[in-house]
């Protein structure tokens, strides 16, 4: 009896699955790469996300084990080519709309109120917020914001607004400049902006949305890493949404990392962190203003 067997390009049995083992020296070695690169800690603990993680890039790859991806990454030539894969499989990516929705009724009843100009009658003047989502992930908070701007835009007039999101993720960037969403991933958009916002597709079959053209135009994406020295964004911006991402760095990767956004925020306007999070004992140009919201320091970095 013969049994079938189903080979890659360079003869390996893609039926049996990859070692997954990893060394000592190897997870140092993967672990002390993420950490310069990402800024993330990446001890023993988290080996079985790694594992988890790469087991379907060496699947792609045809490489029977981690230890062989280790050294595709570090020593063979298409490393550098495999760099961005790599990003995309250790980075976590978690993210929905209205997340921690409390910061959207903060910004629409304290920020947008107080960032506003006023003309001689103290009424609000003609402006243009901008608003910074980073990480942005696959776009979810980026247009969350724009579905709350936009409505505020409606009942203001002269105000307008842009939204940036920003990532280190190739694969997320492409999601969220796609716009396409399924079904279930809007359950937290409240009825009357899913019908303003978002589009079905004709196909009812395929489940999914998108966001209207209207919206789409007023968000932008780009590649950024936190751990850059410099960022390079053009703008000063009167909001950035920073969230859920501090969590991962040490205290000094975290100064650093706010102090960077800070020389793109303008005096007096507000840093949005997760509410988990806080700017506590970091030195930062910050004074905490609500849950998990900060206040840029006039004078600040």
């Amino acid at each position: 009896m013969s049994t079938e067997r189903n080979l890659n390009m360079n003869g390996r049995d893609l039926n049996v699955a990859p070692s997954l083992e990893l060394s000592a020296a190897g997870l140092t070695q993967f672990s002390e790469f993420v950490t310069a690169t990402l800024g993330i800690k990446m001890n023993a603990s988290k080996l079985p996300m790694l594992q988890g993680r790469l087991q379907r890039r060496l699947r792609d790859l045809g490489l029977a084990s981690l230890e062989a991806y280790r050294t595709f990454l570090f020593e063979r030539d298409g490393g550098t080519a495999e760099l961005q894969h790599f990003i995309d499989a250790v980075t976590t990516n978690k993210t929905d709309f209205f997340r921690e929705p409390q910061h959207f009724d903060i910004l629409v009843q304290k920020v947008l109120p107080e960032l506003a100009p006023r003309g001689l009658d103290g009424r609000p003047g003609s402006w243009r917020c901008k608003v910074w989502s980073a990480p942005c992930s696959s776009g979810e908070e980026a247009y969350t914001l724009a579905m709350v701007l936009a409505e505020h835009a409606s009942r203001m007039p002269g105000f307008d607004y842009a939204v940036l999101g920003t990532d280190i993720s190739s694969r997320m960037l492409e999601h969220a400049e796609r716009a396409v969403y399924d079904v279930d991933r809007i359950e937290p958009v409240p009825a009357a902006l899913r019908a303003r916002y978002l589009l079905r597709a004709r196909d009812r079959s395929l489940a999914r949305v998108r966001i209207c053209p209207e919206l789409r135009r007023k968000v932008s994406f780009g590649s950024l890493n936190f751990m850059d020295r410099e960022y390079r964004v053009r703008d000063t911006f009167d909001v950035i949404f920073c969230r859920n991402v501090l969590i991962y760095f040490d205290k000094p990767t975290q100064e650093a990392v706010v102090g960077r956004l800070a020389r793109h925020l303008r005096p007096g306007g507000f840093l949005f962190v997760g509410h988990s999070e806080s700017l506590t004992g970091l030195d930062a140009p910050f004074e905490p203003c609500g849950l998990a919201v900060y206040r840029h320091l006039a004078g600040g970095a």
